[in-house]
């Protein structure tokens, strides 16, 4: 093989063992006390790529959220021991930058998401959902 064409091949290979760094993993905080609810979410999340981490009521969430810095979080609004507002509240008041959170419920009221809205939430997620529509969510606030 003639030297001009040992040198080609040999750069071609060379191009091609270059790592491609991949984009840096997000971490989302599911905050629910219901585990039905958790699983199924948790599992959509992960098989997307997402680091998913787990609170089971209010005051774990915020310990959690303080501890691991996600970059999102989704929240019930009913939950034992501090309430999903209280959440909110908090994250949003101690932050030390923003965080994107999506509020999940099943209450029906148009007060409650006009609280969440005011406190500010960046989206609103009435139960029972597709797994397709908190996906969509998810996606276009980490993006």
């Amino acid at each position: 093989m003639p030297a001009a064409k040992r040198a080609k091949k040999a750069t071609r290979a060379k191009k091609s063992t270059k790592a491609v760094t991949p984009p840096a993993t997000k971490s989302i905080l599911l905050v629910d006390d219901d585990a039905e609810i958790i699983e199924s979410m948790r599992t959509i999340l992960e098989a997307k790529g997402y680091v998913v981490l787990v609170a089971r009521d209010g005051s774990q969430g915020v310990a959690v959220a303080e501890r691991e810095n996600p970059d999102l979080v989704v929240l019930d609004m009913m939950m034992p021991k501090r309430s999903g507002f209280l959440v909110l509240e908090k994250l949003r008041r101690e932050y030390d930058h923003p965080i994107r959170i999506i509020m999940v419920t099943a209450n029906e009221g148009n007060r409650h998401r006009a609280y969440a809205e005011m406190l500010g939430v960046d989206d609103y997620i009435r139960k029972p959902f597709a797994m397709d529509r908190l996906l969509e969510s998810v996606q276009k606030l980490l993006s």
